[in-house]
């Protein structure tokens, strides 16, 4: 599998980990990652992500909407130099915690 999904022990915090290429090819996984929970943080992590594309942009937005929009509490985490500045040039920075 290529999106690890990850529920902390109460169940509040839903860490999605990505592994290789982050493209359209893992949409309905990813969706599938995070749909029917009912979660007040989620983590996105792309420590093994090797590739980002808009379709991805578009599934981090996906979510975001997922776990309530403004008021949700999405991170993408270890991010590479390269995934990091796609995320910048898109102003994901305004919309979603990276590190």
């Amino acid at each position: 599998m290529s999106v690890v999904t990850e529920l902390s022990p109460d169940g509040q915090k839903l860490t999605i980990s990505v592994k290789g290429r982050f493209d359209f090819a893992k949409h309905q996984e990813f969706r599938q990652s995070y749909e029917n929970k009912e979660i007040s943080a989620v983590v996105v992590d792309l420590k093994d992500a090797t590739y980002l594309d808009s379709s991805a942009l578009g599934m981090l937005l996906l979510l975001r909407d997922h776990a309530g929009g403004d008021e949700s509490d999405v991170r993408v985490v270890n991010s590479s130099t390269d995934v990091r500045k796609i995320l910048a040039i898109s102003n994901f920075d305004k919309l979603f915690d990276i590190s």
